[in-house]
């Protein structure tokens, strides 16, 4: 297929909408839609492609990730009959007002756009192997619900009357793909999960190939159950603790305040032999304990646990656990809740390193990609490294996990297949969003008519002196990065030594108290304040790893309750205001590290642009937002901060009286 711009553009349509803009195979920029929306999990990546302009005014093909192809979509523009984004991208003339052409599915479609939905799991593993500088590489990807396929076996049921066996929705749960390039993703093994009681069985399955994408017919081993998948049962725990299924984070932050529990003994998971061709034992979770809500969620059956039944009959509520502001006890307070947090934390750890050891075995590489939802669960990333050291594994885990990650994966997939490009680029890091121009005058403008903020000069040190007298400083920078971790250019700083720091900070960006927070260390000095089980860095915050002894009561500000910390190690080359920064911080204090937290207030999106961050500086107790490109500091005064922190703070007129402060 001819490339007349050399523009690719992917995007990801449900709760991760996003864009990603390659430039003959490079990414251009990659942002979720929620950034630019300010809509926690916006779907539809409508702001986002017009994003595109920015950079090109046509691109030679849009590349579609979801979990259900395009003619699937319920409605569409009206009297055109387009689907909403093939239609929004005609009619701002990045694709050619063209005729309708049939696909190779037998439905109609532009001829600019390839929608690869129906390969989900290949599009994370493709996202995680092109980024993790391999050759070679087996993926491992464990999801919650990837693409919905429709099956008819006898083995879902008695057939109806005319005879025809009856269909089900399967949905991709875990899957080992054998990656090479150009654009191999040959399928090897996969679970996939459905609502209907079954007799669980596997398949020898011949899928058609995608043209665009693909060469050859995929042959694999298919196990369909109707058990819940990894990423369903701790969805399943993350609802029974009180949050929404996809707030997981939670309770991966809550786990280290459980502890194991008689009463709830029985394992999560079991391995069982299934009907079919495949004749080994497969690991599934208990049906007693969890079912499966596919796609949404899945659900605990705590009612078969006399002691985890609702809360208001069983628990005595604790008063450790709750926002300052919040007036009722919720329902993570309770110790069933962090006792199940805990469980759902092990025995998902131990689940996904059966599929990992299973990849191994049917690969033989010892080059090992990680990715989908539970590619985030950066506590089960560390634990790999102990667990599987007899294998010697070179792991790498995709930090854009989450089905964000998918557009990328789409663009690389489709470029590479047509281009043939064998090419590995350089290491890329995640600051990935699209570029701003912020200048001086640029920040004058969006503060003249606001006497709330205040501007003045300040350099690094100054910044340091601020965080070291208990102030939380944000910090914008550069391009924002893609995925959910903030790594110095939207970030919140604040010092790591304060013991009061994780109360503090969780009051100001009104998060739960159990909330952890992450480190950013200086390279050099990583191996000596944590074990980092033979990584040379960790630069995209994938791991929480535990303190060398004698170090996390230097830094109880970051130290989880567990002993971990979720590091990030900088270096120059990687950031340099940033590594110059944390450099500062340490030629004060001794210590090479700094409180890093995502640059947002609880339940928002990361800050994207320049007036995102000022508006959140004006709004919050957040009174400093540092522009260290530009050496220039934003002040907001909030009167109310000095209720929520009992410690000292420099307040702007002993600022002033350093000469620090100028407005």
């Amino acid at each position: 297929m001819s490339m007349k711009t050399g523009y690719v553009a992917g995007i990801t349509r449900g709760h991760n909408a996003g864009v990603c803009l390659l430039y003959e195979g490079e990414i251009v920029f990659h942002v979720e839609e929620e950034r630019l929306t300010r809509r926690k999990y916006d779907g539809g990546p409508l702001a986002s492609i017009t994003k595109i302009l920015d950079y090109t005014d046509k691109v030679d093909y849009v590349v579609i990730a979801h979990t259900q192809p395009l003619h699937q979509i319920d409605g569409g523009v009206c009297y055109s009959g387009e689907d909403i984004y093939t239609s929004l991208f005609r009619k701002l003339g990045l694709i050619d007002d063209l005729e309708m052409i049939k696909k190779h599915d037998g439905y109609r479609g532009h001829p600019q756009v390839v929608d690869l939905s129906t390969i989900h799991h290949k599009l994370h593993a493709a996202a995680a192997f092109y980024r993790s500088g391999f050759d070679t590489a087996a993926s491992v990807i464990i999801d919650g619900a990837g693409t919905f396929t429709p099956m008819s076996a006898r083995e879902f049921g008695r057939p109806d009357p005319n005879g025809n066996m009856p269909t089900v929705i399967t949905y991709e749960t875990e899957s080992i793909f054998d990656c090479a390039y150009p654009a191999k993703f040959k399928t090897l093994l996969k679970h996939s999960g459905v609502i209907e009681n079954i007799l669980n069985s596997s398949f020898d399955m011949k899928m058609p190939m995608h043209p665009m994408v693909e060469s050859e017919e995929d042959i694999f081993t298919l196990m369909v159950t109707d058990r819940a998948g990894i990423v369903k049962t701790y969805e399943a725990v993350t609802e029974y603790c009180g949050f929404t299924a996809i707030e997981a984070g939670k309770t991966m932050g809550l786990f280290p305040y459980g502890k194991p529990n008689e009463e709830i003994a029985r394992p999560i998971f079991k391995e069982h032999k299934v009907l079919g061709p495949y004749k080994e034992k497969v690991l599934l979770a208990d049906r007693e304990m969890f079912s499966a809500a596919y796609p949404a969620t899945g659900v605990f059956q705590n009612n078969f646990y006399p002691g985890f039944t609702w809360f208001e009959e069983n628990e005595e509520w604790t008063n450790d656990t709750r926002y300052a502001h919040d007036k009722e006890p919720n329902m993570y307070d309770a110790q069933c809740a962090k006792d199940m947090a805990y469980k759902i934390q092990k025995e998902t750890e131990q689940a996904a390193v059966w599929w990992i050891r299973k990849a191994y075995e049917m690969t033989g590489n010892k080059n090992i990609v990680i990715s989908g939802g539970y590619g985030l669960n950066c506590v089960a990333n560390y634990h790999y490294l102990e667990e599987l050291k007899d294998l010697d594994l070179n792991i790498y885990v995709e930090p854009i996990s989450s089905d964000a990650g998918t557009c990328i994966g789409a663009a690389l997939m489709f470029w590479r297949y047509q281009t043939e490009d064998r090419k590995k680029f350089p290491e890329s890091r995640l600051y990935l969003g699209p570029k701003y121009d912020v200048d001086e005058e640029k920040i004058k403008e969006l503060i003249e008519h606001d006497p709330a903020i205040e501007m003045s000069s300040a350099s690094k040190a100054d910044v340091v002196d601020i965080i070291t007298s208990k102030n939380i400083v944000a910090v914008f920078q550069g391009r924002s990065e893609s995925g959910p971790r903030a790594l110095g250019n939207r970030s919140i700083l604040y010092d790591p030594t304060d013991p009061d720091a994780k109360d503090f900070v969780n009051t100001v960006k009104k998060r739960e108290f159990f909330r952890p927070f992450a480190g950013s260390i200086l390279l050099e000095d990583a191996h000596d304040w944590f074990d980092m089980r033979g990584l040379k860095e960790s630069p995209d915050m994938m791991y929480a790893m535990q303190a060398q002894p004698g170090k996390a009561e230097i830094i109880p500000g970051i130290i989880h309750e567990d002993g971990s910390c979720r590091i990030q190690t900088v270096k120059e080359a990687d950031n340099y205001h940033y590594y110059h920064l944390i450099k500062e911080f340490k030629k004060k204090t001794g210590c090479p590290i700094i409180f890093n937290t995502s640059f947002n207030l609880g339940g928002e999106p990361l800050v994207e642009t320049i007036q995102d961050a000022i508006r959140t500086i004006r709004d919050s107790e957040i009174e400093y937002l540092y522009l260290p490109e530009l050496d220039i500091l934003l002040y907001a005064k909030n009167p109310k901060l000095a209720e929520l922190h009992s410690n000292t703070f420099l307040t702007k007129e002993e600022l002033n009286s350093k000469g620090k402060f100028k407005p």
